[in-house]
């Protein structure tokens, strides 16, 4: 690898990070009232996915532990926003949906986060997004193989 490879790479991952840091203290602080960024991505993923699944799943969606995510969803079923019942299959396993008030908090977040995102793609341009997302798709796919 070049010296001048390097360099665009180190780079490119410090404004990744940046961006990342910067992205979640934003959306942490407009998020609704009890609310973690960890929850709503939970929830936002078990509402897109539509099915239920298991804790061991979230976790390598999340690339997190086991335990991580069996803290995070404690906390979700605490709220009341997902419900966590035994495998029929499998006593050993759990399994995770989203509950209907956990469809209204994931909602209400994306109410209140949408504003935010949709100023940053005006503000940089939409078809600047367009063509940086299959870059950053790539790299992800890349990352996450790698793991």
């Amino acid at each position: 690898m070049s010296d001048s490879t390097q360099n665009l790479a180190v780079t490119l991952f410090s404004e990744i990070l940046a961006v990342d840091q910067l992205a979640r203290s934003y959306l942490t602080r407009v998020l609704p009232k009890g609310m973690e960024l960890s929850h709503f991505s939970v929830l936002n993923h078990l509402a897109h996915a539509g099915v239920e699944r298991s804790p061991a799943q979230l976790a390598r969606t999340f690339h997190l532990t086991r335990g991580a995510m069996t803290n995070t969803l404690s906390k979700l079923e605490w709220a009341g926003w997902v419900h966590i019942r035994p495998d029929w299959e499998d006593a050993r396993r759990k399994m995770v949906s989203i509950s209907p008030s956990g469809i209204a908090a994931r909602d209400a977040a994306v109410v209140a986060i949408a504003p935010v995102i949709a100023e940053v793609v005006d503000t940089v341009g939409a078809d600047r997004v367009r063509i940086a997302l299959p870059v950053l798709r790539e790299m992800r796919m890349k990352l996450s193989k790698d793991e």
